[in-house]
């Protein structure tokens, strides 16, 4: 009587386990087909392209070639084709490059660039008593070539790896001044440690300060130096913002938030439409202010005088500027370098975009041989202001 009992219990069993394998399989099958409906929604057939190709070189390609070089050519290429001149691919060497360089603390020459020209990378600032300035660059040259490489095209993005190198050795570069006029400069690589702001008290009680970019540490700096020049009797302050190529946000809001009253200061709008709104608390520092600017006057230096002036807080002077709206946001890559496309149109507290127009200078002064004219008369504004 046991044994058809025991036979049916085995014949359940079995089913059960088969049941359970079979689920199993069912679960993988839909999340592999989940993964690739995930995958085809992210990327779409233009990505598939991408990857097909990829394929094809790897299993058919004859000759031979660097995987690595394929891949930044493909990368390069594909943010190229947003036509965006505000988005850029960096190779690994570009991007650790940059990043070190963005932390004010690097091996180099001492000079910030831009990617926006097509004939190679765009100087935007010098540093001060650093190798580049050394060399005779300046603001507004064009790097063409490096060691005799040429940086026209898409070789413009590893261009700033090709210039970073070892403290002491030194590097060719091939310059185009803002006349056209070419040159070569050899230059000494340095270890630098960059203070982004530097400061003095002028005569006539009026605070000068100058802000090289607003990467790591700017927005303390340009805090202190405020300060100080407040303590030591400053009337009056004008921001340097000539040759600022721009940098981080939270530097910008920072900063903004330090000279300006309670109230909006920066707008945010994604893709999707969604905005963001920064603003500055009460506390604020009443002076009369001026702002310097240039047509390298880019991106967050750009806004700061924006922004200022939509307060009321400062008068700009100057030449004008680009017009940029859009922030970037940087993608690090699995390969080591990374792309930073536009991710977000911005605009000034009171919802006003600088995109094709850039800013609305208060007195518009080309500089000439005679003098810092700029300075000059940034400072007959605040005299004026000062005296109504």
């Amino acid at each position: 009587m046991s044994a058809p009992i025991q036979f049916r219990w085995l014949r359940a069993r079995r089913f059960s386990l088969l049941h359970l394998i079979a689920a199993v399989l069912i679960t993988a099958a839909a999340l592999v087909v989940l993964a690739a409906l995930a995958v085809w929604i992210a990327i779409g057939p233009q990505g598939l392209t991408l990857l097909e190709g990829l394929a094809v070189i790897n299993t058919r390609f004859v000759g031979e070639y660097d995987p690595e070089e394929v891949t930044d050519s493909a990368m390069a290429g594909m943010v190229a084709g947003l036509n965006d001149r505000w988005s850029y691919y960096l190779d690994a060497g570009g991007y650790a490059a940059q990043n070190l360089r963005r932390s004010n603390q690097y091996v180099g020459i001492g000079v910030t660039v831009s990617y926006e020209r097509e004939e190679g990378l765009l100087v935007q600032s010098v540093t001060e008593g650093g190798p580049a300035q050394a060399a005779g660059i300046v603001a507004g040259d064009l790097i063409a070539a490096v060691d005799g490489t040429s940086l026209a095209g898409e070789a413009r993005y590893g261009g700033a790896a090709l210039i970073q190198g070892e403290a002491g050795t030194q590097v060719a570069l091939t310059l185009l001044g803002a006349d056209g006029t070419e040159r070569t400069a050899t230059v000494t690589r340095a270890s630098l440690d960059s203070d982004p702001v530097t400061s003095e008290l002028l005569a006539g009680s009026v605070g000068y300060v100058r802000v090289a970019n607003f990467y790591d540490r700017s927005a303390q700096r340009v805090e202190e130096a405020v300060t100080g020049l407040m303590e030591q009797g400053a009337q009056a302050l004008i921001f340097d913002m000539r040759d600022n190529g721009g940098g981080y946000l939270e530097q910008l809001t920072q900063m903004l938030d330090f000279l300006l009253p309670e109230g909006p200061i920066f707008i945010s709008r994604d893709r999707a439409g969604h905005e963001t709104v920064t603003t500055s608390d009460p506390e604020c520092v009443e002076l009369p202010m001026a702002v310097l600017v240039n047509e390298n006057t880019y991106s967050a230096a750009e806004f700061f005088a924006a922004e200022l002036q939509e307060w009321g807080a400062a008068v700009i002077v100057g030449t004008p500027t680009s017009g940029k709206g859009y922030s970037q946001q940087t993608f690090a890559l699995p390969g080591g370098g990374a792309m930073s496309i536009s991710t977000a149109a911005y605009f000034t507290g009171r919802g006003t975009s600088l995109t094709g127009t850039g800013l609305t200078l208060d007195r518009e002064v080309a500089l000439t041989e005679a003098g810092d004219t700029q300075l000059e008369a940034a400072l007959e504004l605040l005299e004026a202001d000062r005296k109504t």
